[in-house]
């Protein structure tokens, strides 16, 4: 869903899938435990739809991945 105020829009994260310009529902907080200790956490936001595909894409590779509801 996007919000139609334009400030409140350039403030709200936007989706990480490729070329989806959605509003973010979600960060996923993951990391790479081959290349970074467990202090370097990277950060995706998801829409609702890309949410399962970009947290299975993360999980599937053995990346540590927490969701978080975004408010």
């Amino acid at each position: 869903m996007v919000t139609s105020d334009p400030k409140a829009q350039s403030e709200a994260p936007v989706c990480s899938s490729r070329g989806c310009r959605n509003t973010a529902a979600w960060m996923l907080l993951w990391r790479n435990p081959r290349i970074h200790g467990s202090d370097r956490v990277k950060r995706w936001a998801a829409c609702e739809e890309h949410e399962p595909t970009l947290r299975e894409f993360l999980t599937a590779r053995g990346f540590p991945c927490e969701t978080q509801r975004l408010p």
